[in-house]
């Protein structure tokens, strides 16, 4: 569709269930607008105005979806970017590296399972010796398990949700401090549901509640050193981990009812608030969620 941004529904799903989290972006349809934004004429393509020059950047999730966004426009704004992803997720990464590469800046890609403690270290370590400094942090990765019964979670979901959307992002933080120094931005990205509750993602909600507190209480913590935290609460977008967690009606019809817009969004709508808040424009900001999600009013 031409001008403007295609719907789930749009399009009819032809490959567009996945198996197994978190999904893959290359085998989606339509695919997901990762750097085009709405304007006057059309879409429009996301310009950098040297925002980020000189900084590194490293995004969990960074792959596809909203991470490939902020990967993206964050090479736009003139940082060099490393993602993090799952293996299976090479052909989709590839694709974001041409994006940062693209954008004149270099990018480093680490395949692992930042659901390990150790993983999370060596993602650091590795980040540290491809660019020597590291001054953001995007916690974005995350898996999410449809179950309409509490007693469908399994123990085995309910530990790999926890250890892989909010786990991660307390050794990520624990490992990156020693590089981060005063300037430095840390930016989580949380949910709508955090603030409205899901009534079949009992456990994802949750963690997503917890990365809120967790955002909160981290900033209050690292002020006095100057590094910023702060989160994003993305409402329905238009990634992998839709159709990789809901049957095909569903995914038609994902995001049309639930927001103001009636649409889903898409996650170039989302990543220009990644941009700002590892700006110095947000500068004043620290402990906040910006809240991308459609029209959706939260209070808290």
């Amino acid at each position: 569709m031409p001008g403007q941004y295609a719907k789930p529904g749009d399009i009819p799903a032809q490959t567009q269930i996945h198996d197994a989290q978190p999904g893959l972006e290359h085998e989606m349809t339509p695919a997901p607008n990762a750097t085009q934004l709405e304007g006057p004429n059309g879409l429009e393509e996301y310009k950098g105005s040297g925002k980020l020059t000189g900084k590194a950047a490293l995004v969990t999730g960074g792959d596809s979806g909203i991470g490939r966004s902020v990967a993206a426009m964050f090479a736009r704004e003139g940082a060099d970017v490393a993602i993090v992803y799952r293996e299976k997720e090479e052909k989709d990464a590839q694709e974001t590296k041409k994006l940062i590469e693209g954008a004149g800046r270099q990018a480093l890609l680490i395949p692992t399972d930042i659901s390990v403690e150790a993983n999370c270290k060596k993602i650091i370590d590795q980040t540290i010796a491809k660019f020597g400094h590291l001054e953001i942090l995007v916690n974005n990765a995350a898996v999410q398990y449809i179950k309409k019964d509490i007693r469908d979670i399994t123990t085995e979901q309910l530990e790999e949700t926890y250890r892989t959307n909010i786990f991660a992002q307390f050794w990520l933080v624990k490992y990156a401090l020693d590089h981060l120094k005063r300037g430095a931005s840390i930016i989580n990205t949380t949910s709508v549901t955090a603030y409205q509750g899901s009534p079949h993602l009992l456990d994802y909600s949750s963690t997503k509640g917890a990365i809120v507190g967790f955002t909160r209480s981290l900033s209050a913590n690292l002020a006095s050193k100057g590094i910023r935290v702060n989160a994003v609460a993305p409402g329905p977008i238009w990634t992998p981990l839709q159709p990789a967690s809901r049957n095909e009606e569903e995914t038609k019809s994902f995001g049309e009812k639930s927001v103001p817009l009636g649409r889903v969004g898409q996650p170039a709508e989302v990543g220009t608030s990644y941009v700002f808040l590892a700006s110095n424009e947000s500068s004043y900001f620290t402990g906040q969620v910006l809240h991308p999600n459609g029209g959706s009013v939260i209070n808290g």
